[in-house]
């Protein structure tokens, strides 16, 4: 109990992380394969969306995937899906889960970015520092996510979401780099980051 009452005391992005790293016993993607039956229906197999506007999974930080479950879980950030979805997991389950998506392949985008948005979408990417969270290949790290190979429609809206101030999130860093994006910015940098391989 004392352990727990001292992880509950941590700042969010810490705790998650010490959720995240509970220890061998927690994080079995054997496990995380038979539970992630459920999520194929809409997030595809091994987590490969074929729906535009449902993320893909694979190859996701799994301290991701653990954030994101966890918000959803405890009311921070709502979807119809996902929030009815996620209210029964245990730290466990999304252990187990975050270990399985966390190890699968993400495929080859099929998006090709419009070679008008190619130049300008590298520029916003180095001028809102993206890297800087989401690591040089824009593949996530830690708790933030891949967004490389991630679908147009999705990113957009999730980008027009934090500028909106309406996507929820761990330290309000989206929103805060989201304000001085336009629609254009929007548009540009969803077509270039879809068509950019997962690195994995």
């Amino acid at each position: 109990m004392r352990m727990i009452a001292r992880m509950l005391r941590r700042p969010l992005p810490a705790l998650l992380a010490a959720l995240a790293m509970a220890g061998p016993a927690l994080a079995g993607p054997q496990e995380g394969a038979a539970k992630a039956q459920a999520c194929a229906a809409c997030h595809g197999p091994e987590g490969n969306s074929t729906n535009p506007a449902i993320p893909s999974l694979s190859a996701q930080p799994k301290q991701f995937i653990v954030s994101a479950l966890y918000q959803f879980r405890e009311g921070k950030r709502k979807n119809e899906q996902m929030t009815p979805m996620a209210a029964g997991l245990s730290n466990a389950d999304m252990n187990d889960l975050a270990a399985y998506f966390a190890m699968q392949k993400a495929p080859a985008p099929q998006h090709k970015t419009k070679p008008e948005n190619i130049d300008p979408g590298k520029r916003l990417t180095a001028q809102h520092n993206c890297i800087a969270c989401h690591a040089g290949n824009l593949m996530g790290q830690q708790h933030i996510p891949r967004i490389a190979g991630q679908h147009e429609a999705y990113l957009r809206e999730q980008l027009r979401g934090f500028k909106a101030s309406t996507r929820a999130e761990m330290d309000g860093v989206m929103t805060s780099a989201a304000q001085a994006l336009s629609e254009k910015d929007i548009e540009v940098l969803a077509d270039y980051l879809a068509g950019l391989p997962a690195a994995n």
